[in-house]
């Protein structure tokens, strides 16, 4: 535990209100302080091996889009999910967030080296970007499995996504000019971060043809058709996915829409899908969904290995975005779980200790605080065994089958980050969270209340009552996705804190991380 008794000083010590990073770095002894501090060295390293032999396009980059500035905070984002860890929990967090800022380098390296606004009379740009695909966020990269000789790139997760969970305070900007722009304020910040980014004209142009999607909501909506306007230029291919995903009918409809994606692709770019391809990236996902599988059975017993955000983020990474074709991520997922394994069999061999809570996270999370796990653990010794967010599609590809692997890959896209569980009707969202609940052994359960979202909105009653007669405590927190003004880090630990004083009277376990400033930090 970091909280010292005899001097009052826990991790809660390490903020100030004025400032955007921590006052100094923890000790953890000898061990594992270094072992912390040689990895934050390691990641900018690589950061500078990677990105620093581009050094004219990386200072172009930085000067024109606001959101690759985030990156250069990309440390501190590991330190605030590895603050109060230690020993072979310190390694599988720094394993599997490296994992992710891995993949993250590489993509701004193939933005910068294709874009189109920083290298406009390159033909080796021009080159780059003819056989370059460019995604919206909520999409099937899956479907690249079987196009080898063509890059992806996800323009929304590097110009949104990920920065937004490095630096806080990153979509604000853009949250504004769309907001002035016109869109009504109670829109989701999240598709409204997307449509502001693209008014301000700060998405890259590194492909010669654009695949759009669509979510069942208003702010979805309205991102889909301000996007395809601002790439109005460029073919478009917007694939559609079913909203009933449980039903097994729907599923021709699926794979008709799937494999006109696919003839939009071979027809823009000349080339041909590729079966052989298609398996070998198949296995690679399968294998990487077959890791997950392992970290969450660990999860369901006494001895909970990779938990909080360790395991949710590089999963939803992973998936979303290298379509889990990034064999870097899969070689990580093999060394930890290798790791976990490993510290089970110590755990129950020594008798260690379970957690003093176990807890399930469900819903939308606030991008602005994806650390917030971890502070329950280090406060009240809540620890997050799962997440709605890495529980995304994990059912193998079928190898060899080239029918039903098509239906596996559309089942890929209606399982995704955000479709897995609001598509499909409230069995998906409501009767799933008690199912895992039961498997995970848990009886806390952080409910994230996204403010601004109407598509959870509607089940709160149910979700109380149905909790009230299974005797789970469920913990309200409201956020606002990726626009800490609405509700901030510090009101979202108020609105946990009053419930575990006066429902469960519990104490924490670290009093300096009940009340303290955040606001600026990154």
């Amino acid at each position: 535990m970091a909280y010292n008794p005899k001097t009052g000083k826990g991790l809660g010590n390490f903020y100030k209100a004025d400032r955007y990073s921590f006052t100094s770095r923890e000790w953890k002894g000898f061990k594992d302080t270094f072992y912390d501090f040689h990895r934050w060295l390691y990641l900018y390293g690589y950061m500078a091996a990677k990105l620093g032999c581009h050094p004219i396009l990386m200072v172009k980059g930085m000067l024109r889009y606001r959101w690759m500035v985030s990156y250069i905070t990309a440390a501190h984002m590991i330190d605030r999910h590895t603050m109060g860890l230690r020993g072979k929990e310190l390694r599988y967090a720094h394993n599997q967030f490296f994992s992710v800022l891995h993949n993250s380098v590489m993509g701004v390296r193939d933005i910068i080296v294709r874009d189109e606004n920083l290298r406009p009379h390159s033909k080796r740009a021009k080159a780059l970007r003819d056989k370059t695909v460019m995604f919206d966020e909520m999409t099937p990269h899956h479907v690249m499995f079987g196009f080898p000789t063509l890059k992806f790139v996800d323009i929304a997760m590097f110009a949104i996504g990920l920065p937004s969970e490095v630096d806080q305070n990153h979509t604000t900007y853009y949250i504004d000019a769309i907001e002035k722009f016109g869109l009504a304020p109670d829109v989701c910040p999240e598709p409204a971060s997307e449509c502001g980014c693209a008014i301000v004209d700060d998405y890259p142009r590194v492909g010669k043809t654009y695949v759009t999607g669509s979510m069942p909501c208003d702010g979805s909506v309205e991102q889909t058709a301000l996007m395809t306007r601002h790439f109005s230029d460029l073919p478009i291919y917007q694939i559609t996915v079913p909203q009933r995903i449980n039903e097994p009918e729907i599923q021709r409809y699926a794979v008709k829409n799937m494999k006109k994606c696919i003839a939009f692709i071979e027809e823009q770019y000349g080339v041909k899908w590729d079966w052989d391809a298609f398996w070998e990236n198949a296995k690679l996902y399968n294998e990487s969904s077959d890791c997950m599988i392992q970290k969450w059975e660990v999860n369901t017993t006494d001895h909970p290995q990779v938990c909080g955000a360790a395991l949710a983020l590089q999963r939803e990474y992973e998936f979303m975005a290298s379509a889990c074709m990034d064999k870097y991520m899969i070689d990580t997922d093999r060394r930890v779980t290798k790791m976990m394994l490993k510290g089970y069999e110590e755990d129950v061999k020594n008798n260690a200790p379970s957690p003093k809570y176990r807890c399930l996270v469900w819903a939308c999370p606030a991008h602005y605080y994806t650390n917030f796990t971890y502070w329950t653990q280090h406060c009240w010794g809540v620890t997050c065994v799962n997440d709605m967010e890495c529980m995304l599609s994990y059912l193998p590809i079928t190898i060899g089958d080239e029918e039903q692997a098509m239906v596996d890959l559309c089942r890929l896209y209606e399982r995704m980050m955000m479709r897995s569980h609001t598509n499909g009707g409230y069995v998906n969202i409501l009767d799933e969270l008690w199912k895992m609940c039961e498997k995970f052994n848990c009886n806390i359960v952080i409910m994230y209340d996204h403010v601004s979202c109407k598509n959870v909105g509607g089940l709160h009653g149910l979700f109380e009552d149905q909790a009230r007669e299974r005797g789970i405590h469920l913990i309200w927190i409201p956020h606002d996705v990726m626009d800490p003004r609405t509700v901030s880090r510090r009101e979202m630990r108020e609105a946990f804190n009053k419930y575990m004083t006066t429902v469960l009277r519990a104490e924490p376990l670290d009093p300096t991380l009940l009340d303290y400033e955040d606001n600026f930090s990154w």
